[in-house]
């Protein structure tokens, strides 16, 4: 079979691979970054509720009231006067900082109200409450 030279085919550039590759790379990098946030956290036991939804917005401090009543600031241990200017530099940097407080099921309610009493002083306006998920929704 002889080929006709003079025909030349112009090459094409398929795009479709490249799409599917990047909105792969996309989606891992997002899968990570919430994996990242997650770790940040220290682990404690969270009550259950059935409308439990995680906060997404970038400015997110998390503030841990542990079972025997210490509280965290991030991953640093604090006492409630002390929490004050850490929430107050928080606010300065960001003033739509979210503060996620997760409080232990077996903490004291005295506890969990001493650290919204600081949120509230210091004038925090997104105070969110850290739960699981209830099986079977």
């Amino acid at each position: 079979m002889r080929r006709d030279y003079r025909i030349e085919k112009e090459p094409t550039v398929v795009i479709i691979p490249m799409i599917d590759i990047m909105l792969f790379l996309l989606v891992f990098f997002m899968i990570s970054t919430i994996y990242m946030v997650q770790a940040n956290t220290l682990p404690v036991n969270l009550p259950a509720a059935a409308a439990a939804r995680r906060e997404t917005r970038p400015h997110i401090v998390a503030i841990t009231v542990q079972a025997d009543g210490t509280i965290q600031y991030e991953r640093d241990a604090v006492r409630p006067p002390e929490l004050s200017p850490h929430v107050r530099q928080a606010l300065a940097n960001d003033a739509e900082t979210i503060f996620v407080l997760r409080g232990d099921k077996q903490a004291t309610y005295e506890n969990i109200v001493a650290v919204l009493d600081v949120l509230k002083q210091c004038g925090a306006r997104h105070v969110s409450i850290a739960t699981e998920r209830k099986g079977g929704q």
